[in-house]
């Protein structure tokens, strides 16, 4: 089994780290030309 010979610094592991980042969602343009978040009910027509 790898064991790691050294301890992994804080700074090394926060490099690894930096790529898991979570994205927003983008507001799309509804059919009434407002825009919404994905997956929500457009708050003025009622419409999913």
């Amino acid at each position: 089994m790898a064991v790691p010979k050294r301890r992994v610094s804080k700074t090394r592991a926060a490099k690894r780290r930096t790529h898991y980042k979570v994205s927003l969602p983008m507001p799309v343009k509804d059919k009434d030309g407002s825009y919404k978040m994905p997956h929500r009910a457009n708050p003025n027509t009622k419409e999913y």
